[in-house]
């Protein structure tokens, strides 16, 4: 009989299933029916099986018949991705029997898309990824050519910091980009350790501020960005900043700082990514004040 516990154990980890594999697990047709009709198995496609709670980018792209894509593959893949709430799909151009992504019962081009975002150039490499997902360098294809330049230069950023992808893989990235979007590799820097901080970076740069990252400042350490050589600027992500004891360690390393006539700021990812006018307002400011005092020792 498929009880919950019995379709729990056929799936494993498998997010989606096919009917055949249903079948050879020993469940009949009728059993199969009477799963989506108990709504333990979810009916995503024809001959595709999904259990309830799958999120929501995966089922509209086997609803779909594609693979996630740009910024929806990159957060499958752990990859850096600003904004990911509509679905990204990657679609071969010779597809047939496309869905709508919100029902199976209806083609893709009778509805909306509500959202969905098709991606149609060819792959860079069709067999990498899996099924339902592309992999890293066509994601990264795909973003630099979706996404605003800074933050496909964060996607790249950290992709080669993670070593998600190798220098040379860069060769056949660029490649597939068109020539207007060919400027954004000169500007990647493996170094930085966060999307944010890159994201930080470039607007620095943006805004005519000299800016190095990654610099050692003795009795301090390493920060983020070293602008005009006398403003320290450090990404402040609440993913990795949500323990007292890294609250300890950061205001320590900003009492170093003052010690040393180093001014600081510490900008939130929010403040980078929906503010940036108010973030170089500040550093210019903290620059002008820095320049007009004690310089750094």
């Amino acid at each position: 009989m498929a009880t919950p516990v019995y379709l729990a154990f056929l799936f494993g980890t498998r997010r989606i299933i096919h009917r055949v594999d249903l079948r050879r697990g020993g469940l009949s047709g009728v059993e199969i029916t009477e799963a989506v009709r108990r709504q333990d198995i979810i009916r995503v496609r024809r001959d595709h099986y999904a259990r309830p709670g799958l999120d929501q980018h995966t089922l509209e792209a086997v609803r779909v018949g594609g693979r996630l894509a740009c910024v929806s593959a990159a957060a499958e893949l752990g990859l850096f991705a600003f904004d990911y709430s509509h679905t990204h799909l990657h679609v071969d151009r010779e597809a047939s029997r496309l869905r709508s992504p919100h029902t199976r019962f209806r083609p893709l081009a009778e509805l909306p898309r509500n959202g969905v975002q098709l991606h149609w150039w060819p792959l860079l490499e069709s067999a990498d990824g899996n099924e339902f997902c592309v992999g890293v360098k066509d994601a990264l294809v795909q973003i630099i050519r979706c996404q605003e330049p800074r933050f496909a230069l964060a996607a790249l950023d950290l992709a080669l910091h993670e070593r998600r992808i190798r220098p040379r893989d860069l060769d056949s990235i660029f490649a597939r980009v068109p020539a207007e979007k060919q400027p954004l590799r000169l500007l990647i820097d493996a170094r930085s350790e966060s999307g944010q901080e890159t994201v930080l970076r470039q607007l620095i740069l943006d805004a005519g501020l000299r800016c190095e990252i990654q610099v050692s400042i003795d009795g301090v350490g390493r920060v983020d960005l070293l602008v005009e050589g006398c403003v320290v600027v450090e990404a402040d992500s609440q993913a990795f900043h949500k323990e007292w004891e890294q609250h300890i360690r950061d205001r320590t390393r900003d009492l170093l700082l003052a010690e040393r006539g180093y001014l600081s700021l510490r900008v939130l990812y929010q403040h980078t990514m929906f503010e940036p006018e108010t973030v170089i307002a500040a550093i210019r400011r903290l620059v002008d004040i820095s320049r007009a005092g004690i310089p750094p020792r």
